[in-house]
């Protein structure tokens, strides 16, 4: 898999970020091939993986990823992995005194984590070190993989999922975890819960870790393109990743910063005044966080980011539980695989800057993204046939808690269509035969999606990609999709009868279409976000919040960059996309 390539490094902060990070870096890995006789797929895996060797001399194949959580999080996932564990070392101790050991039950695995177990262990059985001192292949990965494909268990993980891990299939390196012993994942006591104690958190030995982390990935690229950061946006995480992204700004200018502002649709013992230090922590994320990155799009399956947010969108073709951060997690990974494809291909790429800066002009920062999940098209069928079907309305459903603003004014937009192999993008109607629509005439898949989404944004400047493979569901994916989607994702003409009970998973692969937009939608949404915050009057109905090390004028000082922000959206005139920042007082 070697291969010029730009990389990323990617950090998740927070453990909501971690679900999504769990389920889309399952994602990659059902994508990888390690078949040598295989022609090279779309998306390069070389920007997200690295190589390395285990001290047996077998070659590894681990995410280039840093991720940050609390005491607590990881249950049964040990910190620094298991592919390059040395084994036990005895010759440290010196002591001829008794001892008495003490032995705490371990936790016990739900039934994916214990196959899982089973087949890395017949895998490393299966493998004689002594002999092969340097085995080809990454270890295990391609044999778990196809273990999996064979075994075909419809996991129900429903209700044995507690943390991330529980549902990780990847190895990871050891210098990938971070755990920040100061704070507790559970119980009432020392919690992360506001702005300033995260803000707060990176500097000494955490500085340092982080640091060192960096560095071991950072150095070992060829041509890095950038980081992409996906960061809890509700909770003191908040704090902290505004300061690893002020941190990446001021130590490898120059390269691009993507920040994914997470979100959960609930909150578990959630009141209403957690419920406010919430809002105020997601005012104080976008202020920072997008002032230090390239980008900064939120990411939640909540109606709102306020207090009394409406109901969370419905996929007409999902069948998901909001409340459950498994499932929300999971849809809003399968938006991020198709909202980070343009930087991760292996032809017409397209780098972080250029995404970013064809979405950011005049300083507008702040994107939304939207996502049809899965894209509704027939098996069988033509784009042209998929799109006209939806003629009247966009098929995409808010991912940023940002509806859109329906009147076709948009600043910058780039739309993906992820998936749609063995499907046909032009129409393939008799020669004679009268187009049903204006889509069906045109000769390239770029221009019938352009076609429709010009349709609803006339003058929007506007940029597309087009990629045939689809997101692989594995194992243990949860089966949310709706049984009018075939094993291939793609809607069938007639529904098919219930399967029998522990029939394997319908669902193996998936199309998506997503969108990234700029526009004057998000004036409303950044100022709703300002009044808000405004009104919960922070020194007199929550001033613990600002007892955890945020100063009053800092935060008065961030709603008032926040209200510039949102003015820097506000289209005047009439429609025409405006091509500088330059505002009308209030």
């Amino acid at each position: 898999m070697s291969g010029l390539c730009r990389e990323v490094v990617t950090l998740q902060l927070g453990h909501y970020s971690n679900f999504v990070g769990a389920h889309w870096w399952n994602l990659q890995d059902a994508g990888l091939s390690y078949d040598p006789d295989s022609s090279a797929g779309e998306v390069q895996s070389d920007v997200l993986f690295r190589e390395g060797q285990t001290h047996g001399g077998h070659v590894t194949y681990t995410p280039r990823l840093i991720a940050m959580d609390l005491k607590g999080s990881l249950r049964t996932l040990r910190q620094e992995g298991r592919l390059y564990d040395p084994g036990k070392d005895t010759s440290a101790v010196t002591w001829d005194g008794g001892l008495v050991k003490h032995e705490a039950s371990p936790l016990e695995k739900n039934p994916f984590l214990q196959d899982l177990d089973k087949m890395d262990a017949e895998i490393l059985a299966q493998t004689d070190f002594s002999s092969q001192p340097h085995c080809s292949g990454p270890l295990g990965v391609d044999s778990v993989n196809r273990r999996l494909a064979r075994l075909q268990q419809g996991y129900r993980l429903e209700g044995s999922v507690k943390v991330w891990s529980d549902f990780l299939r990847i190895h990871l390196h050891p210098r990938t975890i971070s755990v920040i012993h100061q704070y507790n994942h559970d119980g009432e006591a020392h919690r992360l819960e506001a702005f300033g104690q995260g803000d707060a958190l990176l500097q000494g030995a955490l500085l340092d870790e982080l640091e060192d982390k960096l560095h071991f990935f950072v150095e070992e690229c060829d041509y890095l393109q950038g980081f992409q950061v996906l960061c809890d946006v509700a909770d003191g995480f908040a704090g902290l990743g505004s300061k690893v992204t002020e941190m990446l700004r001021d130590s490898y200018g120059g390269r691009g910063i993507l920040t994914w502002g997470l979100a959960p649709v609930s909150h578990p013992g959630s009141t209403p005044l957690k419920d406010l230090y919430h809002l105020l922590n997601v005012t104080m994320a976008t202020v920072h966080m997008s002032s230090h990155s390239s980008f900064f799009c939120p990411l939640t399956l909540r109606g709102r980011l306020g207090r009394r947010p409406p109901s969370p969108p419905a996929f007409p073709d999902l069948n998901y539980d909001p409340s459950l951060w498994f499932h929300s997690s999971a849809v809003l990974a399968l938006a991020l695989d198709a909202l980070t494809v343009p930087y991760r291909l292996r032809t017409n790429s397209v780098p972080m800057w250029q995404v970013s800066d064809a979405l950011t002009e005049s300083g507008r920062k702040v994107v939304a993204a939207y996502g049809a999940v899965p894209f509704p098209m027939m098996h069988g069928s033509s784009l042209p046939d998929a799109l006209s079907g939806c003629a009247d309305a966009l098929p995409w459903k808010p991912l940023s808690a940002c509806p859109e603003g329906g009147d076709g004014r948009c600043y910058g937009q780039w739309t993906t269509l992820k998936g749609y192999e063995g499907q046909r993008l032009l129409s393939s109607l008799p020669p004679g035969t009268e187009p049903p629509s204006p889509l069906h005439s045109l000769h390239s898949g770029e221009d019938v999606l352009a076609s429709y989404v010009r349709s609803f944004y006339p003058s929007c400047p506007l940029a597309l990609q087009l990629v045939s493979t689809p997101s692989k569901l594995t194992p243990p994916f949860p089966q949310i999709f709706s049984p009018s989607l075939s094993d291939r994702g793609f809607l069938l003409s007639e529904t098919p009868p219930p399967p029998p009970p522990h029939a394997s998973p319908a669902v193996s692969s998936l199309p998506v279409l997503t969108s990234l937009q700029s526009g004057p939608a998000l004036e409303s949404w950044l100022s709703e976000l300002q009044r808000g915050a405004a009104a919960a009057s922070v020194r007199r109905s929550v001033p613990s919040f600002l007892s955890q090390g945020l100063e009053l004028a800092d935060y008065q000082e961030a709603l008032e960059q926040l209200r510039c922000l949102a003015r820097c959206y506000r289209d005047d005139s009439g429609g025409a996309t405006r091509s500088s920042s330059s505002d009308d007082d209030d």
